[in-house]
């Protein structure tokens, strides 16, 4: 049987909005920068797996830290040019999944 070749970037792209809550992440700081309790809070997820995702991702050049200088100080997270590129992809998978995505009820 023949193998199809994965172009080698699809595929990273692909594993990386594939970790569970990055896509969710970035889709949530597509509306502007956000602070982890904010994100921590809209998305739901623990505040160890958020800060591991955040730290990957601006690793990755996807989005930045910004330390404010006030008392207390003040953390904020945005997208990088490169992050908010995403925007058009989410934006798809959303259309997408409105359409052919059902989400069961709590009672189902």
């Amino acid at each position: 049987m023949k193998q199809s070749n994965i172009c080698p970037r699809f595929e990273k792209a692909i594993s990386l909005l594939s970790q569970r809550w990055t896509a969710l992440i970035i889709y949530q700081m597509v509306s502007g920068p956000h602070r982890f309790c904010s994100l921590q809070s809209s998305i739901g997820i623990s505040g160890k797996v958020l800060s591991e995702r955040l730290k990957d991702l601006e690793l990755k050049g996807i989005i930045k830290r910004d330390v404010i200088p006030e008392t207390p100080v003040m953390i904020e997270y945005s997208l990088t040019e490169k992050g908010y590129a995403l925007k058009p992809v989410l934006n798809e998978i959303e259309n997408w999944s409105q359409s052919w995505v059902e989400v069961k009820s709590a009672e189902e």
